[in-house]
């Protein structure tokens, strides 16, 4: 009877988390959250850059079991025998980013780029690994460079339990796809959290006119880190009384709104453009997400890992099987880079308020953290005239 009773109330749990997960939450935009100059493309997500697809296996079990996976597939074909250009860019490097030093080596993306937790980088790498090596046409392959990062955790999830397994990376990377991305606490982003709030999974994205080439930048975060939550300018963290090092500014003063933040956790960013972009200027871009971080607030800790991948999708810049010892594509110069710079700048910022939006209160680990709550978020954005004076949304 005992026995029973205990598993009555973790299903009771359970079903509470499945249904706060299921809880409609707004994106930025939709509450009139408008980043930058720059418009979006029609999903606002990284999957408006042709040929990119995102897939995501969400692991919630018990009371203690809040992780997952997520996969950003820069195209859908056999990414080792169609490669694509890429770099990465280092922030703060308290992190594990498998694969990183053959990218920055060599400037290419043979695999999946795939997003967990922590302590299971090792066992997704392996995953993946298996995974190419079973793809059709890579039955000679003996050298596969599996692009794996990460955030901790560890607050919501028993992260040491290493609970992934093979099937949640295939089926995250088979389940891949175009279109809607889901955002907040899902995949990787499951039992994250991002300044002392629920974080997770955002996207965004920015079109440029035509005029100046008409490209797409998405960017995709897995937001695990801390800091001073600024929107659009506004301290929000600050007017909630939520933020880092409260604990040494205001001793005498407790927050109810979420756990106590040290600005430590991660974050990774994952840039896509259909820009036609070798290795050395893929680098720029990825640098410029740290320039939309930090307008979110982000305090960069000792404690933090923050790090961007980039890729371009163009199909002309793919770097196929040859014989031949030279190769001809066409780039854009330095002079064509100012724009994407930009573009890549707003949609991270926006990225990071989308996976703070969209993600919902969450228990587990025996610590509950709570989502930013929208309604005193939204009264002081108009507070500060970043958004118009209307009544909140109910």
């Amino acid at each position: 009877m005992h026995k029973a009773f205990i598993a009555f109330l973790i299903l009771l749990q359970v079903s509470a988390v499945l249904s706060a997960q299921q809880e409609r939450r707004p994106r930025a935009r939709d509450l009139g959250i408008v980043v930058g100059i720059l418009p979006p493309g029609p999903l606002d997500a990284i999957t408006d850059v042709a040929g990119v697809e995102v897939g995501q296996t969400t692991i919630i079990r018990g009371t203690n079991i809040r992780t997952g996976v997520t996969a950003i597939l820069p195209h859908a074909g056999n990414m080792f025998q169609d490669k694509v250009p890429g770099a990465v860019f280092v922030g703060n490097a308290f992190g594990k980013l498998i694969g990183s030093t053959q990218v920055e080596e060599l400037g290419d993306i043979e695999t999946p780029i795939l997003l967990t937790s922590t302590l299971s980088t090792g066992r997704v790498a392996d995953d993946v690994v298996t995974y190419m090596l079973s793809l059709p046409g890579n039955q000679d392959v003996k050298s596969i460079n599996p692009v794996v990062g990460e955030t901790n955790d560890g607050h919501l999830n028993d992260i040491r339990a290493r609970a992934i397994t093979p099937d949640d990376v295939f089926n995250a990377i088979r389940n891949a796809r175009g279109g809607p991305v889901e955002e907040g606490d899902v995949g990787a982003g499951t039992g994250t959290m991002a300044f002392g709030f629920k974080g997770g999974i955002g996207t965004a994205s920015r079109r440029l006119p035509a005029s100046l080439g008409g490209y797409t930048v998405g960017v995709l975060v897995q937001s695990n880190f801390g800091g001073i939550l600024r929107i659009l300018g506004a301290p929000v963290g600050r007017e909630l009384g939520q933020y880092y090092l409260k604990d040494k500014l205001e001793p005498d003063t407790q927050s109810s709104l979420g756990i106590r933040d040290t600005a430590d956790g991660s974050i990774m960013m994952v840039v896509a453009t259909d820009a036609p972009l070798g290795t050395r200027n893929l680098r720029r871009l990825a640098a410029r997400t740290m320039m939309g971080l930090a307008r979110t607030g982000a305090a960069c800790s000792n404690g933090s890992g923050d790090y961007a991948i980039a890729f371009s999708a163009a199909r002309e810049v793919r770097i196929r099987p040859t014989t031949g010892l030279t190769r001809q594509i066409t780039v854009l110069t330095n002079e064509a880079m100012s724009p994407l710079f930009l573009a890549t700048i707003e949609a991270t910022e926006e990225a990071i308020y989308n996976s703070l939006f969209k993600a919902t209160t969450m228990t587990g680990n025996g610590v509950t953290v709570k989502a930013l709550p929208i309604p005193a978020t939204l009264r002081i954005l108009r507070k500060y005239d970043v958004i118009p004076r209307t009544p909140a949304p109910q």
